[in-house]
């Protein structure tokens, strides 16, 4: 990000959002390993936030370095090395919590910037590029749903999850949103 200082632009450094996402979910399971938790960013994370397995071992490590988190090993098991909230780190998590939102740039989204610089109704790619989006939100949205059915088969548990449960119903309302406004362009 930049900002104008007088009469020249300096870079801000990028917020760090991947400690406070692991903090979440260590408050959420205590005692995960490095793989357990990488494996969130393939499911329900994924969903809306992405982080790299290269990314997740050092921001590890630098956490258990800020006393946020600690590791250890179970005794029945001296190969793994487990995670655990710290009460520094409970700290950071509910003082990330009540933050205000900031305005955060927009994700990248291909299809859109693509969509931006076609000029012409005519364009030959035009079709070609809706169809595909609408084709890709449609496999998306099958897999939420069934997400949804396999972890809330009995609807929201408003005492466990819950936020999960709302974060899952708003990326299904969303997709849903952008499957109509693509179905009613005229290509």
């Amino acid at each position: 990000m930049y900002v104008k200082m007088g009469e020249r632009w300096n870079i801000i450094p990028k917020k760090r959002i991947l400690p406070y996402i692991i903090l979440g979910l260590l408050a959420q399971h205590e005692g995960m390993t490095g793989r357990q938790i990488t494996r969130q960013f393939q499911n329900e994370i994924g969903e809306f936030w992405k982080a790299a397995h290269s990314q997740i071992y050092p921001e590890l490590r630098q956490m258990v370095q800020d006393k946020w988190i600690e590791k250890y090993v179970k005794a029945d098991n001296d190969k793994e090395i487990y995670y655990k909230l710290l009460p520094l780190g409970k700290q950071k998590l509910t003082r990330w919590i009540e933050e205000p939102l900031e305005d955060l740039p927009v994700s990248q989204d291909l299809f859109s910037l693509k969509l931006f610089f076609i000029q012409d109704v005519n364009h030959p790619e035009l079709h070609r590029l809706v169809q595909e989006e609408i084709q890709l939100l449609e496999t998306q949205l099958s897999y939420l749903k069934t997400r949804e059915q396999l972890l809330f088969p009995d609807g929201p548990d408003y005492h466990h999850a819950y936020g999960h449960y709302l974060i899952l119903k708003r990326a299904i309302a969303r997709l849903n949103s952008q499957l109509t406004w693509l179905k009613t362009l005229q290509v």
